[in-house]
């Protein structure tokens, strides 16, 4: 009987694959005939759906029909873990599939939006996912097309964590991989990563990024599913192109594509469902080069939109009838970016959600992520990054500009420990944004601020109280100046050393947009040609005390030996720091790390 069934649907398949009216399919009571019509989109589905089952009814009937052998090799726990095996893969029998009609509208509308100009969709299909041909810059990936920033700049911030902080996970595949590219794990909770960038075999980068695209997709498929989008014209066909270069395969395959319109994309999107890191990471790895050809980055994202799940997305907006790809340059927006990152398009930065009255609310990041975010968008208060962003597991951030995304990271998690300074201060804050309505404004309500004080313990005296609250709402920035001026028995910070809250690190930036370079300095006309390339740079960072960073500079001593990641406070022989230096890459530094004084060599780091 079951061979009979599994016949039938297969035959039943078959049948719908070569007419336009498929058949009625079985059911237990008639169609009601007022919904007699099938859809072609419903009858896609339904063929999908059958070929599907009857291909995971043969691999289930094969597992259960393996004889159990006399040879110690397959009898006994041998055979059940064969068949098990067997399970298992019918469990991740994948088909891929074209997307419905409507599916592709709804994409293509979401993404662009009708009337999107053809620069926009040109930036986006012409963007591959690949590392950086230059040795300095070898473990970034390289951008030549404005508009999909945000894409490259997510997934490199994950490449990083795992290039940096997994290293000995990329053995398996990298056995060459130098021994002082591991990274060390000075205690349970701090690890150092090595500096030596350029010595990353190429196959251990091709690892980190297939791991990274992987994570990413599950995340967004709330660790249930990965769904990966690849074009009908390459397929599985890359998977067994033996004669010639796979680049060379594409190249031909793409010759003539474009997406122009939701008919393209329904026309060049094949999209497959894995519901096993394994099974995702396996196919991710045959499709890498399709991934680095010019559709990689927009296929990335497709893919990431669809294990999302189209109407989850969109649920996840504020306003969803806005375009994810934003005009007139095609940046992607805050939504992409936040997708990528934490799993959820929603458009806000702050923690949680925000309450605005009669049922309405705006939605930010809910939980802490792995890689942060920070934006030169809060230093000029157009909003607040909350904590979960500000914060990650590893000290790598998405840095956000006005026009693009890049990334910023360090080499020691313990930049990433509060001292006694920072950890008050991020207790304080905590409870002061909790009452804060004003989407990141930073001035809370006399009742609210009743109630942090009551939450962190802090005692005011009258006068001091009765002035804050003079004006009828309180502002961070004169509530924080008075707990620095209070003295600790009474909740506050006041420090007679002036040393509280000094510390002192490393961060690197990453810019992926290839500039002209010519041994490290700009390009000059005449002479020899410039190098196309990535930028990265090295920042010392200086967090002073309490006080300003001119006072510092004045007054506080920095040890000679601080020229590592972390200074100790402790060191008597003291040196001069060097003068301090500004670009607009210090001040997204320092809505992480206020007061920061941040020096480096040579050009400025560039967040544009």
């Amino acid at each position: 009987m079951a061979d009979q069934q599994e016949e039938e649907d297969l035959r039943m398949a078959l049948r719908m694959s070569m007419q336009n009216s498929p058949p009625e399919p079985k059911r237990s009571k008639p169609r009601e005939a007022a919904n007699s019509a099938t859809t072609p989109e419903e009858s896609r589905r339904l063929q999908r759906e059958l070929m599907a089952a009857a291909a995971e009814k043969r691999m289930l009937v094969a597992a259960k029909s393996i004889p159990a052998s006399s040879s110690p090799s397959k009898s006994g726990r041998g055979g059940d873990l064969e068949r098990k095996e067997m399970e298992m893969k019918a469990k991740e029998v994948n088909l891929d599939s074209e997307l419905s009609d409507e599916e592709a509208s709804q994409l293509f509308s979401m993404v662009f939006a009708i009337g999107v100009s053809k620069d926009i969709l040109a930036q986006w299909s012409n963007q591959g996912i690949r590392f950086s041909p230059d040795p300095e810059t070898s473990m970034g990936l390289v951008q030549h097309e404005g508009g999909p920033c945000g894409v490259l700049a997510t997934i490199q911030a994950f490449v990083l964590k795992h290039l940096l902080f997994f290293p000995d996970e990329l053995i398996k595949v990298a056995p060459g991989l130098p021994q002082n590219l591991s990274s060390r794990r000075l205690s349970k909770n701090r690890y150092v990563a090595s500096n030596n960038f350029a010595a990353f075999p190429a196959d251990a980068k091709g690892r980190a990024l297939v791991k990274s695209m992987g994570e990413i997709l599950f995340l967004c498929g709330n660790n249930k599913r990965a769904v990966i989008a690849t074009l009908s014209s390459i397929g599985h066909g890359i998977e067994r192109s033996e004669d010639s270069p796979k680049d060379v395969t594409i190249a031909q395959a793409l010759e003539g594509v474009s997406i122009e319109s939701a008919s393209d994309l329904q026309k060049v999107l094949r999209v497959g469902t894995y519901t096993t890191p394994a099974s995702a990471f396996k196919r991710l790895e045959a499709m890498i080069p399709v991934f680095q050809s010019r559709m990689g980055a927009l296929l990335f994202l497709i893919s990431a939109l669809l294990s999302r799940g189209l109407d989850c997305v969109q649920a996840d907006r504020d306003d969803p009838s806005l375009p994810l790809v934003t005009a007139p340059f095609g940046h992607a927006s805050q939504e992409i970016v936040n997708l990528l990152l934490c799993g959820q398009a929603v458009p806000n930065v702050f923690d949680g959600r925000m309450d605005l009255g009669g049922g309405m609310f705006l939605k930010g990041i809910s939980s802490n992520v792995e890689v942060g975010f920070l934006t030169l968008l809060e230093s000029l208060n157009f909003c607040k990054v909350g904590q979960n962003l500000k914060r990650p597991k590893w000290p790598i951030w998405v840095i956000g500009s006005e026009s693009h995304y890049t990334v910023l990271f360090a080499l020691d998690t313990a930049v990433q420990d509060e001292n006694e300074l920072e950890e008050r201060e991020s207790q304080i804050r905590k409870a002061f944004d909790a009452q804060d309505q004003s989407g990141g404004g930073g001035f809370i309500s006399v009742e609210g601020f009743h109630q942090v004080l009551r939450e962190t313990n802090i005692r005011l005296p009258s006068e001091k109280l009765d002035s804050l609250c003079s004006s009828g709402f309180i502002v961070w920035s004169e509530f924080w100046q008075v707990i620095l001026d209070l003295d600790k028995s009474y909740g506050g910070l006041k420090d007679s050393t002036g040393q509280m809250g000094r510390k002192i690190f490393h961060l690197y930036h990453f810019n992926g947009i290839a500039k002209s370079d010519l041994n490290g300095s700009q390009a000059t006309f005449g002479g020899e040609t410039p190098m196309q390339r990535p930028r990265l740079a090295k920042l010392r960072v200086s967090v002073p005390p309490r006080w300003t960073p001119e006072e510092f500079m004045a007054d506080v001593a920095v040890p000679s030996g601080s020229a590592g990641t972390e200074s100790s406070g402790k060191d008597t022989e003291v040196a001069k720091p060097e003068p301090p230096q500004h670009a607009p890459l210090v001040d997204c530094i320092r809505t992480r790390w206020p007061r920061a004084v941040c020096n480096w060599i040579g050009d400025p780091p560039s967040i544009v």
